[in-house]
């Protein structure tokens, strides 16, 4: 059979996942021939310093200093973003696909912030915009959704989908420290940034739960449409009381669609022992997801590194390889079917954990029981432990029975202004039950 013409790739970035990238590209040249029918090469680079000493053969390969050079030259078919950021980025992007190039990026806070610009961009110029990377990592969730789930009515999709929590949450339970001891360990060990904000604070998690929510609705949500809460408050006796009640507190991304109205929101959640999510450990990340159809699956594996990425970078380059032998154009749709639609408060429910600290004196139980009754919410759970302080005083821990979202915060502003409560410790959602 005669060899197809090669493919050449323009990267731009080459840190430790670009490095990744021409590892495999250069390594699994025989297996990428074998499915795409043509040798791949990366012709290429754009680098900051051309001559800096790399652990990397780049002998084949033009280094350059200039995007220009990669973005104009005739010869460059694809385009590979991976050097992160967002304005540059989505400048070399929008350049590569109005000079009719298909490109692959990692970028997920592009993607989150401008990905229907850029995929409308795409399908105008023919262009295939793929981007299986910038969600989980190595795990191919992206393609499981739009490709192999892409028969089937998504109505849930509830992930771990940030290694760096996930690492802390799990340290700070299996080994009872506190969160501020544990992030500083997961700094020195490179699973947390110096800046490690837009992971404890749930930011990178919302941006990639937007881009499963567009892709898995159907429907052109947005970063802003996220409810957001980080795990900064998060203490070790939070988790021991989830423990003692038979849950696991995660940082947890969820989207869920009732008829044609969704939900999407990035929170700290207990989930029942019994759970998949609840057993997902250390910087490892999980996405559940459920379809009418189907039913329940979940997509596991490394969220984040070198080599997880660079895979699933080249896996959407062999995606896009085939599609211009097959003269098949974007291979990947713009238009969302539905119009965007989020559900009020009144219709988002859910069970709720509150910690709360009481003066222990006759009628404190009456109070709360008023309380929650005259918004018609009972509990499924309660514990209470007496303090040994100077004022008689006791720890009150509540897991309620489902209600909506508005209901629970008009509870929740209450409690803060109720003589008998001395504080509201903590409060979280409960998730992981029967999906409706």
């Amino acid at each position: 059979m005669e060899q197809a013409q090669g493919v050449n790739v323009g990267l731009l970035g080459l840190g430790t996942v670009g490095s990744g990238v021409i590892r495999i590209i250069n390594n699994h040249q025989q297996e990428l021939q074998h499915q795409t029918g043509c040798s791949i090469s990366v012709s290429k680079v754009l680098v900051k310093d051309k001559y800096k000493q790399r652990d990397l053969d780049t002998s084949q390969m033009t280094l350059t200093e200039d995007a220009a050079d990669v973005l104009n030259d005739e010869k460059t078919d694809v385009v590979i973003e991976v050097m992160g950021g967002i304005t540059e980025a989505r400048d070399y992007i929008l350049q590569a696909l109005e000079r009719k190039k298909h490109v692959v990026t990692a970028n997920k806070d592009l993607m989150a912030l401008h990905g229907k610009e850029l995929l409308e961009q795409a399908e105008a110029n023919g262009c295939c915009l793929f981007y299986e990377a910038s969600v989980a990592g190595g795990i191919p969730v992206i393609r499981g959704i739009t490709e192999g789930l892409a028969s089937d009515r998504i109505t849930q999709i509830m992930g771990i989908v940030n290694g760096t929590t996930n690492y802390i949450l799990t340290k700070m339970v299996q080994e009872e420290r506190d969160y501020e001891e544990v992030l500083a360990e997961a700094q020195e060990l490179g699973f947390a940034e110096s800046d490690p904000t837009s992971d404890v604070e749930g930011l990178d998690a919302a941006r990639k739960i937007a881009i499963l929510a567009r892709l898995g609705f159907s429907m052109n949500v947005e970063l802003d449409d996220v409810e957001l809460k980080g795990i900064t408050n998060v203490t070790t006796d939070d988790m021991d009381y989830c423990s003692q009640l038979g849950y696991t507190l995660k940082l947890v991304g969820l989207a869920k669609r009732t008829e044609e109205r969704v939900e999407l929101t990035v929170q700290p959640m207990l989930l029942p022992n019994d759970h998949p999510l609840a057993a997902v450990q250390n910087e490892y990340n999980a996405v559940y997801v459920h379809g009418e159809a189907v039913g329940e699956t979940m997509f596991y594996g490394p969220g984040a590194g070198s080599m997880p990425t660079a895979t699933s970078i080249v896996s959407d380059l062999v995606a896009t390889v085939k599609n211009i032998r097959l003269g098949t154009g974007s291979g990947s749709a713009s238009k969302p079917l539905h119009t965007k639609a989020i559900q009020a408060n009144e219709e988002v429910l859910s069970k709720y954990f509150l910690r709360l600290q009481v003066k222990d004196e006759t009628g404190t139980f009456d109070g709360l029981t008023s309380l929650f009754a005259k918004e018609d919410v009972g509990f499924d759970k309660l514990l209470q432990w007496p303090l040994e302080e100077e004022d008689p005083m006791s720890e009150v821990v509540i897991i309620t029975h489902m209600t909506n979202r508005a209901a629970y915060e008009r509870i929740y502003q209450e409690l803060e202004n109720m003589d008998v409560v001395l504080e509201v410790k903590s409060s979280y959602r409960v998730e992981g039950g029967q999906v409706s």
